[in-house]
């Protein structure tokens, strides 16, 4: 087909249909609501007759500065497992804070890294129960361990959870130790 050929045939007009067909008038679009007139979904609070408790992490409960991360380990208590490395110092705020490492000689690839993150921030997250029978606040620095590529979540959480058991045995020790020099 010859170019200049469709290009003189081809017709730029409207139809006068095409100008009839908006639905013009104030209740022309009224079947949806706008984004900001719909109504907040409610979620229960209970489950079971018991409070729902709060397991997300705001950035106030994070370690985000390196020089954060410093004292933690230059003045911290150290806990080894066998899926991370956990240091702990009292915090001078009034909750836990966490800060998570991953570093390249775990993985060189960015994906581990990040899964080993996660598995350790949700690990944490669903210790926040035990967490909270702590008395102290600390800030906890976890550092994840090669052997953490190779497991679910399960054997981290359980890890997890037998070094919060270390933290409460180390603090009630401590708390000991601080009584007795005091009298």
């Amino acid at each position: 087909m010859n170019r200049r050929y469709a290009k003189e045939n081809f017709s730029t007009k409207q139809s006068p249909q095409s100008e009839e067909t908006r639905i013009s008038g104030a209740d022309g679009d009224q079947e949806r609501a706008r984004r900001n007139q719909t109504p907040q979904s409610k979620r229960t609070q209970e489950i079971n007759g018991s409070p729902l408790l709060d397991f997300r992490l705001p950035k106030a409960e994070r370690l985000r500065k390196p020089s954060e991360f410093q004292r933690v380990y230059k003045g911290g208590k150290r806990f080894d497992g066998r899926f991370m490395t956990v240091f702990i110092l009292p915090s001078e705020t009034g909750f836990q804070r966490l800060g998570i490492t991953a570093s390249k000689k775990i993985s060189t690839k960015a994906h581990d890294r990040n899964r080993c993150k996660r598995l350790l921030r949700e690990a944490f997250r669903l210790s926040k129960t035990e967490l909270a029978e702590i008395e102290t606040k600390f800030d906890w620095v976890l550092n994840a361990r090669r052997s953490l590529l190779q497991v679910k979540l399960e054997k981290p959480l359980a890890e997890f959870r037998q070094i919060v058991e270390k933290v409460k045995i180390y603090e009630s020790q401590k708390g000991e130790n601080t009584l007795s020099k005091v009298e």
